[in-house]
């Protein structure tokens, strides 16, 4: 029985998780993603608990318990006018932050530099203030793939999953990497095969696909071309479960002050709400699922 049939579906269906990334990050960010989950023109949102504007956003996340939010990992700081470090503050992580005492900012940094035990700390720290701050989370993914060694082969697998596996988190990890769609190389595909027999063993639910766009506005590149491209997308998932990224906000002077691509961050805010990628959906016959399905697919086999 693969993933969907376990979770009600059928063997054939083209399930798609939409999630919003970075919420938490920016005011201008989580307008964006209240107002995407309101229309339900996507099915989650994690928050960078870490980030200045993370408190509003649980803070609405646990007066609107209906919505799927989840954490969004954070182990880097990536921008220069705008930084951020651990939430830990009973324990040592010092192998996470640069001399400033922010996190690194690059993932190939975080990776060279992090010591298990402290990413393992940073981890329940993140997921508690979630908790702390009223949230209820439904899922779990990492911000920038520093969690998963894509830059050296380094990786923090072991202790994400079972992290997950105690607080009964699914989390972003797919099963089969497709390198023409997703965001991990091809050369991946061997660690990526024991990586999700480790998600098994320890309990913890995990995709068939992650896909996305690239997150840099592309040379030329135009919110028609940016709209092609998605139905493209869309036209090209397989059977199983898919999640797809984006990262939307609104474009204001608040995003345009730290942020290096803010225009496309405002198409990844229109493009779900356009009619045409929603008659895509329907087109292809791609079915909008739910984080909180897989938490309670993985809550049912671990009981």
């Amino acid at each position: 029985m693969n993933l969907a049939q376990k979770l009600g579906y059928s063997e054939g269906d083209k399930l798609l998780l939409v999630n919003a990334d970075d919420y938490g990050l920016c005011h201008s960010v989580n307008q964006a993603v209240e107002s995407l989950l309101t229309e339900g023109t996507v099915s989650s949102a994690t928050v960078m608990m870490p980030c200045g504007w993370s408190s509003e956003a649980a803070s609405w996340s646990a007066s609107h318990p209906e919505y799927d939010v989840g954490v969004h990992l954070t182990f880097t700081s990536e921008w220069d006018a705008y930084k951020w470090g651990p939430v830990t503050s009973d324990g040592d992580v010092s192998s996470l932050v640069a001399e400033t005492g922010y996190f690194h900012k690059t993932s190939q940094e975080f990776e060279e530099r992090a010591e298990s035990v402290h990413v393992k700390r940073e981890l329940v720290s993140q997921i508690e203030r979630a908790i702390k701050l009223g949230m209820k989370p439904t899922h779990a993914d990492n911000h920038m793939g520093s969690l998963y060694g894509l830059r050296t082969g380094k990786h923090f697998m072991p202790e994400v999953l079972d992290v997950c596996a105690s607080y009964g988190l699914p989390f972003r990890l797919p099963r089969y990497l497709n390198a023409e769609q997703g965001v991990a190389p091809k050369e991946m595909e061997e660690q990526a095969r024991a990586i999700a027999a480790l998600a098994d063993a320890k309990g913890v639910v995990i995709l068939d696909y992650l896909v996305g766009l690239p997150f840099q506005l592309q040379e030329g590149e135009s919110y028609d071309s940016f709209k092609s491209d998605m139905k493209a997308l869309l036209g090209s998932l397989k059977p199983g479960v898919t999640e797809l990224i984006i990262h939307p906000s609104i474009v204001t002077d608040e995003l345009e002050a730290f942020h290096f691509e803010p225009a496309k961050r405002g198409m990844e805010y229109d493009i779900f709400r356009d009619r045409d990628i929603q008659e895509e959906l329907g087109k292809q016959g791609v079915k909008l699922i739910r984080w909180r399905e897989l938490q309670a697919l993985q809550r049912r086999q671990q009981a």
